[in-house]
């Protein structure tokens, strides 16, 4: 069953997801190549850093007994940037991502706010990403999990061997963003596992999350709502969940 927020946010459990990756041609792309390119040579302008590199995109999927399947194609960076930019306009495709939403035992969420250097500076998300290739499995699949795991090492130091892992995924469509969360619990208190990445981000020249910081607590009466919910920076931030609704 899908939930549905008065802003038409879907969000419903899963039990797994299975995403191929198959080749596929955007119609929106190269309709506005032209549009794109000169979008993303402003955008380098502002932001250096930026790379134009392949990602993948979700471009059919459906959900049917708690089973999301689905297929993905590859495309360049600057496509996906303006397309996202330009308020992902209807054009068949989705960004679907892979985050951690990771939990310390005592109840707390922890996310991070993005650096200046990157194209969604000062939001705040759970560690993840939109896949690329490096997230493709030998058989052709979109490995997700695999995304998670890589993306919570680098952008944490967590190694995801080492932290309780729920099997299970929450789905968050709003618009054309599909965000797949999957709960990690860490066993250490949330102001010792945010210390432990203060001390990986001070370290890290690469990351893209910012100083880490504490913010104030909100509750949800839906567990996967509450997993859905993000706080808004490259720092590291924990909310905790007065409903206890994820228990």
């Amino acid at each position: 069953m899908i939930a549905k927020s008065p802003e038409a946010i879907q969000i419903a459990p899963l039990d797994a997801v299975e995403i191929a990756v198959e080749p596929w041609t955007w119609p929106f792309a190269q309709a506005r190549r032209a549009d794109m390119d000169r979008h993303f040579a402003a955008r380098l302008r502002e932001r250096p850093a930026l790379w134009n590199g392949c990602v993948l995109l979700l471009h059919r999927y459906a959900c049917e007994n708690g089973v999301l399947r689905g297929a993905s194609f590859e495309t360049d960076y600057a496509s996906f940037l303006a397309w996202r930019d330009w308020g992902c306009p209807a054009a068949g495709v989705f960004n679907v991502f892979a985050e951690a939403a990771l939990q310390s035992a005592d109840g707390a969420f922890l996310l991070g706010q993005m650096a200046p250097f990157t194209s969604i500076a000062g939001q705040w998300v759970f560690p993840g990403g939109t896949p690329d290739r490096d997230d493709i499995s030998p058989g052709g699949m979109l490995d997700l999990a695999g995304s998670v795991a890589r993306e919570l090492l680098e952008e944490t130091g967590l190694d995801i061997g080492v932290c309780k892992v729920e099997p299970s995924w929450t789905l968050v469509r709003d618009g054309g963003f599909v965000a797949l969360l999957k709960r990690v619990t860490v066993n250490e208190s949330a102001e010792r596992l945010r210390a432990n990445i203060m001390h990986h981000l001070a370290r890290s020249a690469a990351g893209i999350f910012r100083h880490p910081h504490r913010a104030r607590a909100c509750g949800s009466r839906s567990s996967h709502a509450a997993l859905a919910c993000r706080i808004s920076g490259g720092r590291m931030v924990t909310k905790r969940d007065h409903a206890h609704a994820l228990d």
